[in-house]
């Protein structure tokens, strides 16, 4: 089965550099990935991490669809518990308007961030006004699509302006119930296998996609490296590690350090936390060792499209990666 290729970058902030430089390197691998024949380039958005410079996914859009002319640009995901759909529909209404038929719009539901940065984005929700990630996700779809009820409190709000093509509309997730919530609602389904790659439960989501009578294949996030030998791939990617942590509460996240832990404890008012070191899914090797798993995944699960992740600590040989990825993967034909 034929499959694409995209990529998904955070603007990781190297050791030693800034922000800025982190972000002119955003702007080279889209530049690149449009050469090399990459579908899609989404940026992410994370909130209060040091190392990560992409806070606001909208205005690197914004930013890239000037300086490429080709490949789409998205979000990946806009963190749509923070705002108001309306909000998000106006804005990417008129990326879609300056660039018609090149932008994405995914939607993500984590909070993105550490306590502290999620309280601040949220500082004007009343907490006993809150609305499900469903209903806010079915008002987004409304506004986009001018398709608001009669009898609803907003109907008369258009958000503005019309593209000539609407946003392309995709839910980012991990489970079963993302998965069935995306086909209902018509949205593409992209399934983080680079936050869970459990198999059963990839399995179970995109079994969960296609009852609900999904219209389109899924797209699969990962991460992945590849390199010129299968040895360096590994030397790069060996040391890698993430840390589970679990407060006392019972909610679980994936941090990338012991510090970062305890100071996501420390910000969420926690009496006790446990943590446990683990190694993360990534798919590393040559680029044929990972086209073969790709193939792989394609074939047993009827993945189109793949979103690639490079992790951060690799990320001054990310082009390198790209590169050897894109290669004469029949997958880019297209």
């Amino acid at each position: 089965m034929a499959y694409s290729l995209s990529l998904l970058d955070k603007s990781p902030i190297l050791d030693g550099e800034s922000a800025v430089e982190a972000l002119q390197r955003t702007i080279a691998l889209a530049q690149a990935a449009e050469r090399l024949g990459y579908r899609r380039f989404w940026l992410a958005e994370h909130h209060g991490f040091p190392g990560l410079a992409s806070s606001a996914p909208e205005i690197l859009v914004a930013h890239l669809i000037a300086r490429t002319r080709r490949i789409r640009i998205g979000s990946g995901g806009v963190l749509l518990q923070h705002y108001s759909p309306y909000k998000v529909a106006e804005t990417f209404n008129l990326l879609a308007a300056l660039a018609p038929d090149r932008i994405d719009l995914g939607i993500g539901k984590a909070p993105g961030g550490l306590p502290l940065s999620t309280r601040a984005l949220r500082v004007q929700h009343d907490p006993k006004d809150a609305r499900s990630f469903e209903a806010l996700l079915a008002e987004l779809d409304s506004f986009l699509s001018g398709s608001l009820a009669t009898d609803d409190p907003l109907a008369g709000a258009q958000a503005l302006p019309k593209p000539p093509a609407p946003a392309e509309r995709f839910l980012l997730g991990a489970s079963p119930d993302s998965a069935k919530l995306a086909a209902e609602r018509g949205w593409r389904f992209v399934f983080a296998g680079q936050l869970n790659g459990d198999p059963k439960a990839i399995e179970a989501s995109l079994d969960a996609h296609a009852r609900a009578g999904a219209r389109q294949p899924p797209l699969f996030g990962l991460a992945a490296l590849a390199a010129a030998t299968a040895e360096e791939a590994r030397a790069l990617t060996e040391p890698l590690r993430v840390v589970r942590l679990t407060l006392d509460n019972g909610q679980s996240v994936n941090l990338g350090s012991e510090e970062q832990a305890a100071e996501f404890a420390r910000q969420a008012g926690a009496a006790s936390y446990t943590t446990e070191i683990r190694r993360p899914s990534i798919l590393s090797g040559t680029a044929e060792d990972v086209r073969r798993e790709l193939d792989a995944l394609s074939a047993r699960f009827g993945i189109a499209e793949f979103v690639i992740d490079t992790p951060a600590a690799a990320t001054a040989q990310r082009l390198a990666s790209i590169t050897l990825l894109a290669g004469d993967a029949p997958a880019l034909a297209a």
